[in-house]
């Protein structure tokens, strides 16, 4: 009993989680369109939407790596944990963490494929 409220406390983190990692995706567009009207603007203007991109921008950005280390750490399932353990923190570009937060991360927020919840019977 009390592993099934620990899973379900966990569960209802990684919601949570999942949750704020979808609300900095719509940071991240508008961030997208601060960017492009401080490319359409004056110079005044400019200086002003450029930081407004980077202010909705860096949140998104830095929740989205701690969220690819998290789940790698808690919630991995595959058969090339050390290999994507290695990427994700050695690799600095961030292509391995776009890479694992396809393959990974949105399969878990969805519930398909090998994070698929089981059916109760």
């Amino acid at each position: 009993m009390r592993m099934l409220k620990y899973y379900a406390s966990m569960a209802n983190v990684w919601e949570k989680r999942f949750e704020r990692l979808r609300f900095c995706g719509w940071l991240a567009i508008a961030a997208t369109f601060f960017a492009v009207a401080a490319a359409l603007s004056s110079e005044t203007v400019q200086m002003f939407m450029l930081v407004a991109a980077v202010v909705f921008l860096l949140p998104a950005f830095i929740y989205t790596y701690l969220i690819v280390i998290w789940h790698w750490k808690g919630r991995y399932r595959g058969k090339h944990s050390d290999l994507w353990g290695a990427l994700i923190l050695i690799e600095t570009s961030g292509w391995m963490k776009l890479i694992y937060l396809f393959r990974h991360i949105i399969p878990d927020m969805r519930q398909s494929g090998r994070y698929r919840v089981p059916a109760a019977d």
